[in-house]
């Protein structure tokens, strides 16, 4: 089988929106159209809005945008979605209103995204998109992501080696209306459904949530107590499923997730988990703060498109990460000998 894969803010937002928006969405038509950078609300204040902040992703994303910004001289207001697009709409009107310099998001779904990230575009605030695209490009100054295509296929490889080539699994997919979800799970099969011996018995969405992914991995284990591995789209997931395989005395099943987080170390340490793919969200946001005050001083950056690399994280170097952070003591030893 393969895959089918912020209130009396808000209203103020909406008024003041509704009066500045026209003019400013005028003055950022014609600096795009004459080649020059969205001038920004003015204000030394950057938004961050993201998914729900329950999940340690979301909160790295948030705590590294205001670490990083306040750094940079910038006062950094913080607000969750909780992947509503009608939310996030709202958080944006809000942030134009607030007369943001610039916008940083972990958006709420590639196409329901479009509509909030073109608002701030026409009232002339560039948006600094993370962790998640949108399928529109011209209107978000950046859109820094994990690659997520070499992530799940490199650990994907770690995975079947892990199960021998063979043996029924099961699959839990993430929020289908995120493109992370569709490429996670097919470039995990592209790995996967190269070994005919390995079989997909069964494949659930569990929305990116944990609890959701415990009760799905439940359910999975009860109807087919044959499996012996599970792939995730994310962690949060992959250890929901770990718990509720521990649970069921079944501690042969072979788990993968993707993120990096200290929950699924944790448990790659114990033996748990075989491995998941680190998406290095800590330096996707920075470089995202980064650019944001670049492009508010005249520089934007050369891509809008921007791939940052995967590392497959596995009992073998799990102890270099911490908080989506991976040390390399190779590295690091070259540095220190090239400065002595």
């Amino acid at each position: 089988m393969k895959k089918q894969i912020f209130t009396g803010l808000l209203a103020a937002a909406m008024v003041t929106a509704s009066i500045a928006g026209p003019a400013m969405a005028e003055n950022a038509t014609e600096g795009a159209a004459s080649g020059e950078l969205l001038p920004g609300g003015g204000n030394k204040i950057i938004y961050c809005i993201t998914p729900d902040t329950s999940n340690p992703y979301f909160a790295t994303v948030q705590n590294i945008a205001v670490q990083e910004g306040e750094k940079l001289g910038y006062e950094v207001k913080t607000a969750s979605h909780s992947d509503d697009a009608s939310k996030q709409l709202e958080l944006f009107e809000a942030a134009i209103a607030d007369g943001a310099a610039a916008i940083i998001c972990d958006n709420a779904g590639a196409d329901a995204s479009v509509e909030a990230v073109q608002k701030a575009y026409d009232a002339g605030i560039p948006t600094f998109l993370v962790d998640r695209e949108i399928n529109q490009s011209g209107i978000a100054a950046a859109q820094l992501v994990a690659d997520n295509a070499q992530g799940a296929a490199a650990i994907a490889e770690v995975w079947v080696e892990a199960m021998n080539y063979e043996g029924k699994y099961a699959e839990l997919l993430g929020l289908e209306s995120d493109t992370n979800c569709q490429v996670r799970s097919e470039n995990f099969h592209s790995v996967i459904d190269e070994y005919p011996d390995l079989e997909m018995v069964a494949q659930q969405s569990a929305n990116w949530d944990q609890t959701e992914a415990y009760e799905k991995a439940e359910s999975i284990l009860q109807s087919n107590p044959e499996i012996t591995g599970i792939i995730c789209g994310n962690d949060t997931m992959a250890c929901g499923a770990v718990q509720a395989c521990l649970d069921a005395g079944r501690d042969d099943i072979k788990i993968i997730g993707v993120d990096g987080s200290d929950d699924a170390a944790k448990y790659i340490k114990e033996g748990h988990m075989v491995g998941t793919a680190l998406q290095q969200i800590a330096l996707i946001t920075k470089t995202a703060v980064d650019e944001a005050d670049a492009y508010l001083n005249g520089t934007a950056p050369e891509e809008e498109k921007q791939l940052i690399p995967c590392i497959a994280i596995t009992a073998d170097n799990v102890d270099n990460l911490s908080a989506f952070v991976y040390t390399d003591p190779a590295a690091e030893g070259a540095t220190e000998a090239s400065a002595k």
